[in-house]
């Protein structure tokens, strides 16, 4: 399933969530005009977790916020930023701009360290969103259950669009991440997708999001 559109719309403009996906694009594009110097580029601002875990020091606490707003390609930054396009702005919405930069950098930080917990031998460089957004699309369960997404849904040779519970859109996502990440444990270290980052920033966004949403966001999100 690919979502499109949700059918929330936003009471506020969500300017958090603009500059940050106008970051990690920014960013991107820095790497690519960093041309065959980018390799050495990710090295030094992407997270690795082996090095984390042999003494934790100010460049690796640094490089979780830096690794955050790096790609790998075009195809993982415009996958990372359609959700954060569609779920980022209504979460903003119902915490305020402050919080929502603070709970996206905190849900970040905690998707990082679930990586590092289930890899600390990994020397191969993290790089991307998709921890931060993980969390974004925990919290929007659960500020907005009752939401529906429109979306693609792939049957065979066709395509065919509808609206879906947000639900079931982040559920199978969520499902389909963790299964992964059950599946991931105990391979071989080829590098890949962080699927225990997806999964702790998920957590994290499910347990921090009524912390940060404003009281009366709060009091009646669920009725949408």
């Amino acid at each position: 399933m690919i979502p499109i559109r949700d059918q929330i719309p936003t009471r506020r403009v969500p300017f958090v969530n603009y500059i940050l996906i106008a970051a990690n694009i920014f960013v991107f594009v820095l790497q690519w005009m960093a041309g065959s110097n980018e390799d050495a580029l990710i090295y030094q601002f992407a997270l690795i977790p082996a090095s984390f875990s042999n003494g934790i020091g100010l460049g690796d606490i640094s490089d979780i916020f830096t690794s955050m707003f790096m790609h790998a390609g075009v195809a993982h930054l415009g996958g990372n930023m359609l959700y954060l396009w569609i779920f980022g702005d209504n979460v903003e919405d119902s915490m305020g701009h402050g919080r929502y930069l603070l709970f996206y950098l905190i849900g970040g930080l905690v998707a990082s360290l679930a990586h590092v917990f289930t890899n600390p031998a990994s020397q191969i460089p993290t790089v991307g969103a998709s921890g931060a957004i993980a969390a974004v699309l925990g919290a929007y369960l659960v500020l907005y259950p009752n939401s529906k997404v429109l979306t693609i849904i792939p049957l065979g040779f066709f395509l065919r669009m509808t609206m879906v519970p947000a639900a079931i859109v982040l559920g199978l996502w969520f499902v389909l991440q963790l299964f992964s990440g059950v599946m991931s444990m105990g391979g071989p270290d080829v590098g890949g997708v962080a699927f225990w980052a997806h999964i702790g920033g998920f957590v994290a966004g499910v347990i921090l999001a009524k912390l940060f949403a404003k009281k009366r966001y709060a009091d009646t999100i669920v009725r949408w």
